[in-house]
């Protein structure tokens, strides 16, 4: 693999093409184990410089010269400003809602253009996903002028709370007397705020895309806190998150995250390390115990043990050693470049580790215990709770965001099947500034096999999770023909409609299904999608549903978890077992059969 050239599967694409999915799954797979992606380097290094230009040099440089600290090369003159961390916030914040951090760029299926954010939700017409059909005043599923009145106007409410000075604060002043730079006018944080939940309600793209679940509560302590209940509150928010991440990875799907995660990673070049996630390489990929141990030991204990030790610890060197291990821990996901690549959050969040925790430790008066009521403490715990609990226990309620499950491997998704030809119905969508991804790479100069390949990958990435292996159960059962039918990963199809995915199946789900046939009326059996919701966290099992898109849900069913891992990749052994729970043909919609 060079900088500018990838490494490509050893097919032959002429051939290739023409065999049974179940063997071009395991030809991608194993190529995926020792390459991932196969991008070439000089695609992880656009987004390190993305970064590094836009997201922390601009960013500090912006947050200093607008707060009267030091410049920003001088890092020890700012790095603990409340200002600064403030600023900092809202620049990703701002970022975000662009389209210019997470889900950017050819890692998340954006080719041409690499940007989707702001080139759909500030255009008129593009499709809208409201979050709740209850909610008064959001009908509908295009995006209007006031929509995009709504979203502009929230990027320019962050632009003017990162731009103009700070002012001083007496709670502040207590506690810093020294300060000069004061923090953020609280009055300016009003519109951000308001203009976040009114976006959210009219279309969840927006608020998912700006991570509301994380960067909301901290705007929201920013404008009502005083300032030493603030940095509590934004304790415990980042410990929430932790601890709800690793909570999230407890059962049977993050073990199969590690190894393919690993295999992507650029930083790790060297073949056998990748094989040593695997169990016996090239006959059996599921997961081994040094991806075991990686997951739960190097994930799961980490993000859960770590986050309580600095959030109770009133000792500078465990409390160091605490700050360096999750920055550890932030530069190793970054390092991995995973396919929804949330770089600029993992840099921020490695700096508000610093930031909190030693700039503003617990044994100066910014332990839990110093808050200012005890009733306010357990009002924000409960808030910020309130969500991942419940995610946990409906999935279908809440995005597997607000649940707190980055990187779980328990995700809501699906697969997209297309009946030949009919793919191209996409491309007539208006008022969509991209086109599929593969005519994406076409444009771009790849001859169409290797577009088409390329996009093959990312269906073969699915199959090394758990839920991909039920998926893909589900069409070999249902969809006789499967083999000469186009098979797409509906996480990245999903991307190229609305501008943004994270990994959510929730935001390509029935409600994208019938907004996009609306609009396009694709024929019974032209696109049909097999989607599958979240685990719950006290279930064993996975629900699923087969949606026609013209003729709506047709088959919903189950399977098991357990089954689902326990199988390769490109299931050699036929369709795990599945329980139909309805479907569409039968006289007693509630009567249950098995069909594996």
């Amino acid at each position: 693999m060079g900088f500018k050239t990838g490494n490509f599967p050893p097919v032959d694409p002429a051939t290739f093409l023409q065999k049974p999915l179940r063997e071009r799954l395991k030809a991608l797979s194993l190529h995926w184990v020792e390459y991932g992606f196969g991008s070439p380097k000089m695609i992880p290094a656009i987004y390190v410089v993305k970064v590094l230009l836009l997201h922390v040099l601009a960013g500090t440089a912006l947050a200093t010269s607008t707060s009267g600290t030091a410049p920003f090369w001088e890092v020890a003159g700012w790095w603990n400003q409340p200002i600064v961390y403030q600023k900092l916030v809202l620049w990703t914040v701002f970022l975000e809602a662009a389209g210019l951090a997470g889900s950017w760029g050819p890692i998340a299926g954006k080719f041409k253009p690499m940007t989707g954010g702001i080139l759909f939700w500030a255009r008129p017409g593009t499709i809208r996903l409201r979050p709740w059909t209850w909610v008064p005043f959001t009908r509908g599923d295009r995006r209007t002028g006031f929509d995009v009145l709504l979203y502009l106007a929230f990027l320019g409410s962050l632009l003017a709370a990162i731009v103009l000075p700070g002012v001083r604060s007496a709670s502040l002043t207590e506690a810093l007397p020294g300060n000069t730079s004061g923090l953020v006018r609280p009055a300016l944080l009003i519109a951000p705020i308001a203009l976040y939940v009114l976006n959210g309600l009219r279309d969840k793209i927006v608020f998912l895309a700006a991570r509301g679940e994380q960067y909301l509560p901290a705007l929201v302590f920013f404008a009502a806190l005083p300032f030493v209940d603030m940095i509590i509150a934004a304790k415990l928010l980042l410990c929430v998150v932790w601890i709800g991440a690793g909570v999230s990875k407890f059962g049977l799907h993050f073990t199969n995250v590690v190894p393919p995660m690993v295999s992507n990673s650029p930083c790790i070049p060297a073949k056998w390390i990748k094989r040593l996630h695997y169990r016996d390489f090239p006959r059996d990929i599921r997961p081994s115990k040094v991806a075991t141990f990686m997951a739960h030991v190097g994930g799961t204990t980490v993000e859960i043990v770590t986050p309580l030790v600095l959030l109770f610890s009133t000792n500078h060197w465990l409390t160091l050693a605490g700050v360096v291990l999750m920055v550890v821990f932030h530069l190793f996901i970054f390092s991995t470049f995973p396919l929804a690549v949330p770089l600029e959050w993992n840099v921020l969040f490695g700096y508000l580790s610093v930031f909190l925790f030693l700039g503003f430790p617990a044994w100066q008066g910014y332990g839990v215990g110093d808050m200012s009521s005890p009733w306010l403490t357990a009002g924000i715990v409960a808030a910020l709770v309130f969500f991942p609990v419940l995610g946990n226990l409906r999935p279908d309620l809440v995005s597997f965001l607000p649940s707190m499950r980055q990187y779980a491997g328990n995700w809501a998704s699906a697969l997209w099947v297309f009946a030949p030809g009919a793919e191209e119905k996409l491309n007539t969508l208006k008022h969509r500034p991209t086109k599929n991804q593969v005519d994406q790479l076409q444009a771009m100069g790849y001859p169409p096999e290797i577009a088409e390949i390329t996009m093959q990958q990312t269906i073969a990435w699915r199959s090394m999770h758990s839920q991909g292996r039920g998926l893909f159960s589900v069409l070999l059962k249902n969809i006789p023909d499967l083999d000469r039918r186009t098979v797409r990963e509906a996480e990245f199809g999903c991307n190229s409609l609305i501008g943004f995915n994270f990994g959510d199946g929730h935001l390509h789900d029935v409600g994208l299904i019938n907004a996009v046939q609306s609009r396009i009326r694709f024929a019974p059996g032209e696109w049909i999608v097999v989607w599958v919701e979240s685990q719950p966290i006290h279930r064993k099992v996975q629900r699923y549903q087969v949606i026609d898109a013209a003729l709506g849900v047709v088959e919903r069913g189950t399977w098991n978890v357990a089954d689902a891992v326990n199988e390769q990749p490109w299931l050699p052994n036929g369709p795990i077992p599945l329980t139909v729970t309805w479907a569409r043909d039968q006289a007693a919609p509630k009567h249950e059969r098995m069909v594996g």
